[in-house]
């Protein structure tokens, strides 16, 4: 199979990047989209546009039967997820194969494994790989008693969640008996299942992942990126590959992300995601993301590899264009999450019309993004206006290239996180590399 009609069942920077490499390989990018997006930067550089429904993301990018009736009625070959949204659903993706149309992303079988965290630990746990000692917890009872064997402090997770919503931390009994019930509210109202499960939570950590390419048979890794600057479990910056890590460390990690592929032959993309704990020099396998991540182009700056093309090419039924022998990383590369946010203000959205839009170019210097001058920011998805990514040829010199690049950036009308990211780049904590993440958390502190 070849795909020549690509359906995009997402917006923003991710349509708009999916877009581009379809126009570079001469496929005919095609935009499913709620009313609220039908004159975006994305729908204007798509080939067609096709309304999936209302701006509310229930009727339109959440809506299966919506996104496989476009795809079928434009002819769409193959349907691109992006992130988010539907992304790592294992019904959108068994409803594209029913409906004969490619699914550019891992089979039902494995989206269903990962999507669900205590399913995705048991297939870390037998493949060989290191868990965060933890397990499911019923109710209060049964966490109560999961957290005096574990100890506290403890982190509380969504089973089916991610991108940190239903999680809370509990120091004592009483905090537990506090955030549980929170907690188990967000996920169901999130992902419509309230189920969690509890982790001791590592007070000193930080938050490495490995990039993982598969095709069914063969599975490769493509290094390392450190996703520590968090805030609520949401990453805010990231840079590949991890800094400070000792070769012996990071190997391990490599190593331990190439056997949970191959434990489920996986297929396409994919994100393994690891805890390193400072204080026990230990880590720990935290989840997988089997999807396309927000910060993949740090990975492309230091491996030369368009990831959607590759992506595209295992959708096609294709063996991969790589080996592990042949994969060569290069030097440093940084990505700032640039969001329509009062960062001073609790991080505060702030929808509205974007009246500047000036990015900085040049040498080792790349935007992913969806705005421009005029754009409308929409109130009812995700914040993110742009990722400002730069490339050099050691870590030093990444910093001073991104310090530079924000310099040159500017964005009006709306609040944003460029001012946040600019001081970011300055702290003298975050030049000297390898902090945790709860760095941010003091970050902030030292603002007020």
């Amino acid at each position: 199979m070849i795909v020549r009609r690509l359906l995009i069942a997402n917006r923003g920077e991710i349509a708009v990047r999916v877009i581009r490499t379809c126009r570079r390989l001469g496929i005919t990018p095609i935009l499913a989209a709620s009313s609220a997006d039908l004159d975006s930067v994305a729908a204007r550089l798509a080939h067609e546009v096709v309304c999936l429904g209302p701006p509310r993301s229930l009727d339109s990018y959440l809506n299966i039967d919506a996104v496989v009736a476009a795809a079928v009625r434009v002819r769409a070959d193959a349907v691109h997820p992006g992130y988010g949204f539907l992304a790592e659903n294992p019904r959108l993706a068994a409803a594209c194969e029913a409906a004969g149309i490619a699914f550019v992303g891992p089979t039902p079988a494995q989206l269903a494994a990962l999507g669900d965290k205590l399913n995705a630990r048991r297939h870390a746990v037998a493949a060989g790989l290191p868990v965060v000692p933890g397990g499911e917890a019923d109710d209060l009872e049964s966490a109560r008693t999961l957290a005096a064997a574990i100890g506290y402090p403890v982190l509380i997770k969504a089973v089916a969640g991610g991108g940190g919503r239903g999680m809370r931390h509990a120091h004592t009994d009483a905090e537990l008996e506090q955030s549980l019930p929170r907690a188990m509210a967000e996920a169901a109202a999130a992902f419509g299942d309230g189920r969690i499960y509890l982790e001791r939570f590592v007070t000193a950590g930080r938050h490495i992942e490995v990039q993982l390419l598969g095709d069914g048979a063969t599975v490769i890794h493509l290094g390392t990126r450190d996703c520590s600057i968090q805030r609520r479990y949401q990453k805010l910056l990231e840079e590949a590959p991890a800094p400070g890590l000792a070769e012996d460390l990071r190997a391990g990690m490599e190593a331990a992300a190439i056997a949970l592929g191959r434990h489920l032959g996986y297929r396409g993309l994919g994100t393994v995601e690891f805890l390193f704990d400072c204080e026990g020099g230990r880590f720990y396998f935290l989840e997988m993301n089997a999807r396309i991540q927000v910060e993949h182009p740090v990975t492309e700056a230091i491996c030369g590899r368009d990831l959607v093309e590759e992506q595209l090419a295992v959708a096609e039924g294709r063996r991969l264009r790589l080996s592990q022998d042949t994969v060569r990383l290069a030097g440093h590369a940084i990505e700032c999450r640039l969001n329509a946010e009062d960062w001073l203000d609790g991080f505060r959205p702030s929808p509205g019309r974007v009246t500047c839009a000036r990015f900085a170019a040049g040498e080792g210097i790349r935007l992913d993004g969806h705005v421009q001058a005029d754009s409308q920011i929409p109130p009812y998805y995700d914040s993110l206006l742009a990722k400002l990514i730069v490339h050099g040829p050691d870590r030093p010199a990444a910093l001073a290239r991104m310090a530079g690049a924000l310099e040159r950036c500017e964005i009006g009308g709306v609040a944003n996180t460029l001012p946040m990211h600019r001081a970011l780049l300055a702290h003298p904590a975050f030049a000297a590399g390898g902090v945790t993440t709860g760095f941010f958390e003091r970050f902030m502190a030292e603002q007020a």
